[in-house]
Order: structure tokens, then C-alpha cells, then sequence
């Protein structure tokens, strides 16, 4: 599943809806790390079809779960997405945070597709926040990184983000050259240009003077309204940037026939920012067309739209946040609750329940990945002894002592957990039968040779253990438990405190 998974991260963006439902059936079925990646899919996609909350919320969950265990892959990933997250509410300060982290927190051996969508993420961000030359150093590194690879798509999108840039900075000679390269690995690689690429092409012409490279550049989006490579505000951009063309070129019928065309797209697609641009654009067809009155009314309209759409944006940004943060504090005490509801009151170790929910999952990774799953079964010698002729208080505090010695001798991602009465169960993933065997020998000594005369006087306190180890995708975790309760009642009929494996 984690191959599966890795695909389908490194799959296109524009291909994100077919890939969040392919992702679908490994967040419902797969291991808990690939939950956790294919959750970050389906924020992904959430956040690109403008479910802002749903998919910061998401991708807050997914981060949670990666800090607490320390996986950087995982974490890494889990801040591009808020990136994306706090780039859409207009969160810059939030963006270059988590962008930030999403490339520090990625190591040496991750793939370099992934380092490149990190690169180009941050990069998009310094570029929003001010740094212009910072972005295209990362612009550059993500370039160099995908040319080596020969993903012409990543190259595409890199290089048209560089000519924006530099177009954004006027430096019209680093755009052109940009431009230059995106035409050389279009017609090399034969990958058709989307929509934003081409307004990008057409805007560094149009920088240049060349107003009817314009209108040929933007064809394909112009005259087919469905452009398959097309966004749903790639179309009133396209006719936004020929109107500017037509008007540099003094075709002010055909410029106001593009605005009209912009406005009515924008105003059917609910693009508030587009339809900002079109009132300033307006306002600068009507001056040039000495309609001076109609200039200035233009330019008082698209000032009072643009301060109450940064007014909504604020709002929204404000609700969104809340949400996410409501949601995430839901999670925190749902968390609690939940691992409240797996953990013995006792001892303080996890309990049956979470025994039955966790020992599949890891009995899963370990055929995934080829390494040994080892399950020890943890009995008390003569335990109903110490209950009847001293106190269940006293069998109690054996207990809870028992159960502090057990959490010492694992770390995650191995646990103990009591199955009942005085039975407890060690899980040990990656351990082999002779290692997991002397950690046994280990815990049976530290508990026969622990300090127990405050609490039962002369009555010794032992244990013994059964231990088995598996890496077959055909043993269940019943099975498991079977062959180790097997060994445990070999090492009480053997004589007790002791340790019996497989084959011994």
C-alpha cells in the first residue's frame, strides 16, 4: 500500500479529483501511515475544489499525527498542504511558515519529485511575500532537480512561475527567456500547455509589444470554452489579458467586447478577484478613450468592489480559521477520549480493545515489509496467591508495578497491553524470535528481581512468557496470540518464571 500511496502523491495536480478517489480506498483500508497519506490527498483535493476548512482541518489532523510520532516524510508533506491551506485564506505570514517546514523537514532519501513540488510551494510563497530573489533561487533548484529527472510537466509549471515572477519584478528579459524554454520543452515533450500557461506565455508577449502573438497564444482557450487543460478562471483571465492586448493595439471595440465577455464569465463563475480586475481594466479602456467621466466612475466602482472584497476575504479568512480550529480542538478532546477508552484504569497500559484494533494493523506492515512481528503473552506465577492471603489491594499494587515494568521495556512503535487479570501482552515489531526472546529474559528477570517485600513480604513475585514471531501474511492475529499462549502454558508446565519461544 505504501507504493501505491507514493504514486499516487507524485501524480499531476491537475489530475487531483481522479486521484483522491483512487486514494480513497487506502485511507478506509490501509495501515495507519498510509491513512495518514492518503488523508493528505483527499485535503488536497478538498482545498482545490474551495472546501477551505474541510481541508485545513484535514491537513491539521494528518500534522498532529506526524509531530507526535516524528515522521518527517509525513510531516513535510502535511505542511505543504497547510501551506496551500494558508495561501488560499490569504495567510501569507501562515504560508511561508509551513512552507518552510515543508522543505526543512524533508531528508536526504525522499524522492526528488516530492523535494520539487516542495521547492516550487515555497518558492510561490516568497514570491507573494516580498522575497522576489529568494523565490527564483528555489524556482531555480526545483528546475534544475526536474530537468535531471526529465518531468517535463514539473518544468512546464516551474518555468511558467519563473516568467510570472520575473514579469511581476519587470524584468521582461528573464520572463522571455522563461518563455522561451516553456515553448522548447512543449515542442520536445509534446505535453499540452494549460491554461494559466498560456495566459502566462501571453502576458510576457504582451509585455513585449507583441499584441498579436497575443490573440494567437490564447486561441485554444478563446475559442473553445472547454479547453480540457483549462481552469474555471483561466477563461475570463485569458479574455482580461486580450482585451489589454486589443486596447495597447487601439482596438477598443474588440477591447470593450472582451470585458464584457470577462465580466459575464466572472459573474457566472463567483470570481469576486477576477471581477475586480475587469472594473480596473475598464476603467483603463474608458481613459483611453479620452471618456474621462466614465473613467473615473469606473475607477470608483472598482475601488469600492475591491475594498468590500478585501473586507469579505478578511471574513472569510476569519471563519475558516475558526473552523479549523474548532474542528481541531474537537479532534484534541475526541483523541482523549478515545485514548482514554483504550488503556487499562489499573496500570495504565493499553487494554484488550486496543490489543484487538492495533495488532492487524501491525501484523499488516510487517508482511507489507517483509520484517518479523513478535508477540509475547506475559503471565503472573501464582498471582491468585497473593490475592487470597494477602489483599486484593496488595494484588492491585503488583499490578500497577507489573505494568510500569512492562512500559519500560518497549518503545514505540511496539506497546503492552493487559488482556485481563494478571495476563499481559508485549507487541514488538521488527523483532526477530532471538532478540524478542532476550528482551523476555530480560522482563522476567527485572520483575523476579524487583524490590517487592513492601507489598507482599516473602511471597516472590515471577512471571512467565510465551513468545512467538511471524512475517506470514497467513497467520492471523488470532493465531498469533494462539501459538504465543501455547509457548506460555510450555513455560508453566516447565516449571514457571521462565521464557519459551518458538521452536525451543
Amino acid at each position: 500500500m505504501s507504493i501505491e500511496v507514493a504514486e499516487l502523491e507524485l501524480r499531476p495536480v491537475t489530475e487531483f479529483r481522479a486521484t483522491a478517489a483512487a486514494a480513497a480506498p487506502l485511507e478506509r483500508d490501509g495501515d495507519e501511515r498510509t491513512v495518514m497519506r492518503a488523508r493528505l490527498i483527499r485535503a488536497d483535493a478538498a482545498l482545490r475544489e474551495g472546501r477551505t476548512a474541510e481541508g485545513g482541518t484535514l491537513a491539521q489532523q494528518v500534522n498532529a499525527w506526524a509531530l507526535e510520532r516524528g515522521d518527517a516524510y509525513v510531516l513535510a508533506c502535511s505542511h505543504r498542504t497547510l501551506t496551500h491551506f494558508h495561501y488560499y485564506i490569504g495567510d501569507l505570514a501562515g504560508a511561508l511558515g509551513n512552507a518552510v517546514q515543508a522543505v526543512a523537514h524533508l531528508g536526504d532519501h525522499d524522492p526528488a519529485a516530492v523535494r520539487v513540488r516542495h521547492l516550487m510551494t515555497l518558492a510561490v510563497v516568497l514570491g507573494e511575500s516580498g522575497s522576489p530573489g529568494d523565490a527564483a533561487r528555489r524556482y531555480r533548484e526545483a528546475l534544475d532537480l526536474a530537468a535531471a529527472m526529465g518531468d517535463h510537466q514539473q518544468m512546464l509549471m516551474i518555468l511558467g512561475n519563473l516568467a510570472n515572477l520575473a514579469t511581476q519584478e519587470g524584468d521582461p528579459a528573464t520572463a522571455a527567456r522563461a518563455v522561451a524554454r516553456m515553448a522548447e520543452v512543449h515542442a520536445a515533450s509534446g505535453i499540452a500547455l494549460d491554461g494559466p500557461q498560456l495566459i502566462t506565455m501571453a502576458r510576457v508577449r504582451l509585455a513585449a509589444g507583441d499584441h498579436a502573438a497575443v490573440e494567437e497564444i490564447l486561441r485554444p482557450l478563446t475559442q473553445d470554452p472547454e479547453f480540457r487543460h483549462s481552469t474555471s478562471a483561466a477563461l475570463p483571465e485569458a479574455m482580461l489579458t486580450l482585451g489589454e492586448a486589443h486596447r495597447l493595439a487601439g482596438q477598443f471595440g474588440a477591447a470593450q467586447a472582451d470585458l464584457d465577455a470577462a465580466r459575464r464569465l466572472a459573474r457566472d463563475r463567483g470570481l469576486r478577484a477576477t471581477q475586480a480586475a475587469m472594473l480596473e481594466q475598464q476603467a483603463v479602456l474608458y481613459a483611453a478613450m479620452d471618456l474621462h467621466r466614465e473613467a473615473y466612475d469606473a475607477h470608483v466602482a472598482y475601488h469600492r468592489y475591491f475594498a468590500e472584497l478585501q473586507s469579505a476575504q478578511r471574513d472569510a479568512q476569519a471563519r475558516t480559521l475558526q473552523a479549523v480550529f474548532e474542528a481541531t480542538e474537537a479532534r484534541r478532546v475526541g483523541e482523549h477520549f478515545r485514548e482514554l477508552a483504550h488503556r487499562d484504569a489499573l496500570t495504565g497500559l493499553y487494554n484488550r480493545r486496543y490489543a484487538d484494533e492495533r495488532l492487524p494493523a501491525l501484523l499488516g506492515e510487517a508482511v507489507a515489509g517483509g520484517r518479523p512481528l513478535a508477540a509475547a503473552i506475559v503471565d503472573l506465577d501464582h498471582f491468585k496467591r497473593i490475592n487470597d492471603t494477602l489483599s486484593h489491594d496488595a494484588g492491585d499494587l503488583v499490578l500497577r508495578q507489573v505494568g510500569r515494568l512492562l512500559t519500560e521495556a518497549v518503545a514505540d512503535p511496539a506497546f503492552a497491553a493487559r488482556l485481563g487479570g494478571e495476563e499481559f501482552l508485549l507487541a514488538l515489531p521488527g523483532t526477530g524470535l532471538g532478540a524478542a526472546v532476550r528482551r523476555c529474559e530480560e522482563l522476567a528477570a527485572r520483575i523476579r528481581g524487583h524490590d517487592w517485600s513492601p507489598v507482599t513480604g516473602t511471597l516472590p513475585v515471577t512471571a512467565s512468557i510465551g513468545v512467538t514471531v511471524t512475517a506470514d501474511g497467513q497467520v492471523t492475529p488470532a493465531m498469533l496470540l494462539s501459538r504465543a499462549d501455547r509457548h506460555l502454558y510450555a513455560a508453566k508446565h516447565a516449571g514457571r518464571d521462565r521464557v519459551v519461544g518458538d521452536a525451543q
